[in-house]
Order: C-alpha cells, then structure tokens, then sequence
C-alpha cells in the first residue's frame, strides 16, 4: 500500500513562492502523479500532472506559466513550485499517485489510487 504525504504548505502574501512536497512510502512509486486542489465550497480542481518518467507534465491553464511539478524518483517524492502566487490559489492541495503511468500523464481525479491528507496553502493579499 502506497501512503502520500505533503509538505510546505503555508500562509504567504501575494506575489511570493512556496514549494509543495508530496513524499511516497510504502513501495518505491514510479506511477504518474497529480496535484489539485480545494478552496472552500468547491470542488476538488485538477492542477498539475507529470508522467512516472518525469518526462511529460501538464497544468492548467490558470497555473501555466507560474506553477512547475516536478518528482525525483530516488527520494520518491514530487515537487509543486508555486510561484507568483495569487489570493486565488488559496486552497487546500492534494498529492494524488496512480499504480501507473510511467510514460503519460493523467488529469483526472477518478484516474487516480493514492492520495494524501493535504496541506493549506493561503494567499493573501
């Protein structure tokens, strides 16, 4: 059984950077990996994505240009540096795993076996 854990998440003012860390335990974890989010009273958005290889990444459009996923395999971890921050990305983040995937990327949050308890992460302005 994989177990998803996040880290890094806080309260920043706008404009500022934080980085999101979601660390895999219980297998070593090469699947593809998401992370969406939450804000109060809404559902559950998809955010970013990247394939088990790292070599393929997806975000959406809100984030492009601000947000970069990233994974380093050997720690079993995937990074979400958020930059540029906005009161609107204030949410609740969640790491997702999928048991595979090493070549593709996946959006949806049904595509998705694992998921970690998420961390706040408040903007304000």
């Amino acid at each position: 059984q994989v177990q998803l854990v996040e880290s890094g998440g806080g309260l920043v003012q706008a404009g500022a950077s934080l980085r999101l860390s979601c660390a895999a335990s219980g297998r070593s974890f090469n699947g593809a990996m998401g992370w969406f989010r939450q804000a109060p009273g809404k559902e559950r958005d998809f955010v970013a994505a990247i394939s088990g290889n790292g070599g393929r990444t997806y975000y959406t459009d809100p984030v492009k240009g601000r947000f970069t996923i990233s994974r380093d395999n050997a720690k079993n971890t995937v990074y979400l540096q958020m930059n540029s921050l906005k009161p609107e990305d204030t949410a609740v983040y969640y790491c997702a795993g999928r048991g595979s995937g090493y070549t593709t990327y996946f959006v949806g949050a049904s595509d998705y076996d694992y998921w970690g308890q998420g961390t706040q992460v408040t903007v304000s302005s």
